[in-house]
Parts: C-alpha cells; structure tokens; sequence
C-alpha cells in the first residue's frame, strides 16, 4: 500500500482529514519533538481505532510533515507514490485523482 493509499484509507476509517488528524495532534502537543509514537499511536487507537500500520503513516506526518522520501516516488505497483508530497485535504480535492 502506499504512502497515500494509507492516509486515504484513514479518512475512511475515521472520517477525517489527514489534515484534521494532524491538526488535532499538534493542539494535544504531539507534534513536539520529544513526543514518543506510542503515545501519538495510544491516541489514535482509543480515539479512532487506527492499527500501527495506519497510525505509523500519520506519526511520520504528525512529526515530519507531508514530504516522504524519494525512494517512495514513481514506483510501479501498489507501493509507489505519484509525489514526494502528500495530499492531506482529503480524497475527494486530491489533484492527483481528479
């Protein structure tokens, strides 16, 4: 599954933006540095009832942000990503899919 793949699969499950999610984590102060995952992945899983596999690819944005490694991009089957730039604003305004 890619990058994207997951974070449009969070939407599903929650009903909520990528951007949402990320917002809220940061008013709860997750965003900060010394904030372990396993907190930010405890949050996710009572409140949204997300896996580690989809709570993982919300930690990476929480913390770093929607840039992902190039090593991502451009490659063929299900685990490529079109962009090193994720799309946080939900699926149905994601450029890429209209």
């Amino acid at each position: 599954m890619s990058f994207q793949a997951y974070l449009d699969k969070i939407e599903d499950k929650t009903g909520r933006t990528p951007r949402q999610l990320v917002d809220e984590a940061h008013q709860r102060g997750y965003g900060a540095a010394d904030v372990k995952a396993g907190v930010i992945l405890d949050w996710l899983k009572a409140e949204y009832e997300l896996g580690r596999g989809h709570g993982m690819a919300l930690v990476h944005v929480i913390k770093n942000g929607p840039e992902i490694s190039d090593k991502h991009v451009g490659r063929s089957g299900p685990h490529g990503d079109p962009s090193k730039v994720l799309w946080l604003d939900g699926k149905a305004t994601n450029p890429a899919l209209l």
